[in-house]
C-alpha cells in the first residue's frame, strides 16, 4: 500500500487485471518482460501516469506529447502512431470493463527494446521499442485530501540538465528513491527536494506549490519535470485571476506560507499541512479546496 501523496483504496479486481505488452493482452500474474529489456536493466526509457475520468482519459495529448518528446530525446522510437497508442489504451480499458465512472489509473511504460547483451550501448538494442499499458482500479484515500501531506526536506537535490535533465519523465528515479526513503525514515509522507542552488524545487513524486497572502507560488520549473497537472494548476490560476507566480523561494518562505499543496496525475492536489515538523495549516485551506473545484470542473470539460 503506497502511502502520502499516492495513498489509495485497495481494489481486490487488479488481480484480474489485463495488461497490454506490445499488442498482446496478459493476465497480470502471466505479464513479463525479458531481463534483457533495457528499461529493467538500465532505466532506459520513459512513462506516462494516465487517470481516467467518466470513461475518458484526462489530458491524453499533453501526456503523449511529454511521452514522444521523451523518446525523441532518448533516439529512440515508439514504433507505433499516436492514434494506434491510443486505440491500444482505450482497447485496454474497454478488455477490464473499465471504461465506466472514474477510480481508474493507467501506467504506460515504454523503454528502448531488448538487448543483445546486458550493456547499455544503444546499439546493442536487438528489438523494436517495448511498450506496456498497465490498468488498475485505483481510487485515491479520500482522507488525504482532507487531512493533508508532510513533508521532510532532504539532502538529495534535484540536479543540473547536465547530469540527469528531470525534464525527463524517464524510469531512472533513483534520486527520486533516495529522497522518498529519507522523508520515510525521518516520518514524513513525501519528499521535498531542493535545486542545486538551494531553492525549493518539487518533490519526489509530485510537484509543490505554496500560497503566501492571496498569491499561489510554484519553482521555476528548471529543476523538476514538466508535470502536466502542475501545469494546468498554473494555467486555471490565470483564468480565474489569481495571481500565480513561477519563481525561486526559500524554505523560509515555504514555512512562513499560509497554505502548501501537491500537484499530480494521480491524486490532483493533495493539501500540505506540515514541513519538516512546521505546521502550515490545520487542515486544507480556502485556496486549496478553490483550485480543487476548479481542477473537477476542467477535467469534466475536458
Amino acid at each position: 500500500m503506497a502511502n502520502g501523496a499516492h495513498a489509495y483504496i485497495d481494489d481486490p479486481r487488479n488481480a484480474d487485471v489485463k495488461i497490454w505488452i506490445n499488442g498482446e493482452l496478459c493476465p497480470r500474474k502471466d505479464a513479463k518482460v525479458s531481463v534483457l529489456d533495457s528499461g529493467f536493466m538500465l532505466g532506459d526509457g520513459v512513462w506516462e501516469g494516465l487517470r481516467v475520468h467518466d470513461g475518458k482519459i484526462a489530458f491524453l495529448d499533453r501526456h503523449l506529447d511529454r511521452l514522444e518528446e521523451g523518446a525523441k530525446a532518448l533516439d529512440y522510437e515508439l514504433g507505433i502512431s499516436r492514434e494506434d497508442l491510443t486505440r491500444a489504451l482505450y482497447d485496454t480499458l474497454d478488455a477490464n470493463i473499465m471504461r465506466e465512472g472514474d477510480g481508474v489509473h493507467i501506467r504506460l511504460m515504454t523503454t528502448r527494446g531488448l538487448k543483445a547483451t546486458p550493456y547499455q550501448d544503444p546499439r546493442v538494442t536487438i528489438s523494436a521499442a517495448t511498450i506496456v499499458i498497465l490498468p488498475e482500479w485505483k481510487t485515491p484515500d479520500p482522507k488525504v485530501a482532507e487531512t493533508g501531506l508532510r513533508l521532510f526536506t532532504v539532502h538529495v537535490r534535484r540536479g543540473y540538465p547536465d547530469g540527469q535533465d528531470q525534464k525527463l519523465n524517464s524510469h531512472s528515479k533513483i534520486n527520486c528513491i533516495t529522497a522518498c526513503i529519507q522523508a520515510t525514515k525521518a516520518g514524513a509522507d513525501e519528499a521535498l527536494m531542493l535545486d542545486p542552488h538551494g531553492f525549493v524545487a518539487t518533490c519526489n513524486s509530485t510537484h509543490f506549490f505554496i500560497v503566501r497572502k492571496g498569491e499561489v507560488w510554484t519553482s521555476t520549473g528548471d529543476y523538476c519535470l514538466g508535470g502536466v497537472t502542475r501545469g494546468v494548476i498554473i494555467e486555471l490560476c490565470r483564468e480565474a485571476g489569481i495571481p500565480v507566480f513561477e519563481k525561486n523561494f526559500s524554505l523560509m518562505q515555504v514555512y512562513s506560507a499560509n497554505e502548501a499543496f501537491t500537484t499530480g496525475t494521480f491524486a490532483g492536489l493533495m493539501p500540505v499541512t506540515e514541513v519538516d515538523g512546521r505546521k502550515i495549516s490545520d487542515k486544507r485551506g480556502p485556496m486549496v479546496e478553490r483550485l480543487q473545484a476548479l481542477y473537477r470542473e476542467k477535467i469534466e470539460a475536458e
